[in-house]
């Protein structure tokens, strides 16, 4: 079994920042590729940024030059730096991992976590 764990989430104003928290556990041989999902109200749940157990990264258009997504492979970590933040900024924030369970695995599975909430005010 395995879990993943955000933190960080809150209220900010805008223009200002939040780093966001994400440690997986459990049951992991390895994790390919995490990353940050966000979802507004009313909209579909939409990629923030990715990065590969390589360090590359990948980003939306609206959050490059922004956000910033970092990982710790030794503590199974995710993170996003966020600056400069926009009202429209403000979604539940999920991350995600693909887990490998063995060297065994041909693919890995995808676990999410339960959301923290970015509010950013004007």
């Amino acid at each position: 079994q395995v879990q993943l764990v955000e933190s960080g989430g809150g209220l900010v104003q805008a223009g200002g920042s939040l780093r966001l928290s994400c440690a997986a556990s459990g049951s992991i041989f390895s994790i390919d590729a995490m990353g940050w999902y966000r979802q507004a109200p009313g909209k579909q749940r939409e990629l923030v940024a990715v990065i590969t157990s390589g360090g590359s990264t990948n980003y939306s258009d609206s959050v490059k030059g922004r956000f910033t997504i970092s990982r710790d492979n030794a503590k199974n970590t995710v993170y996003l730096r966020m600056n400069s933040l926009k009202p429209e900024d403000t979604a539940v924030y999920y991350c995600n991992a693909d887990i490998y369970y063995s060297d065994y695995d041909a693919l890995g599975v995808l676990y999410w976590g339960q959301g923290t909430q970015v509010t950013v005010s004007s």
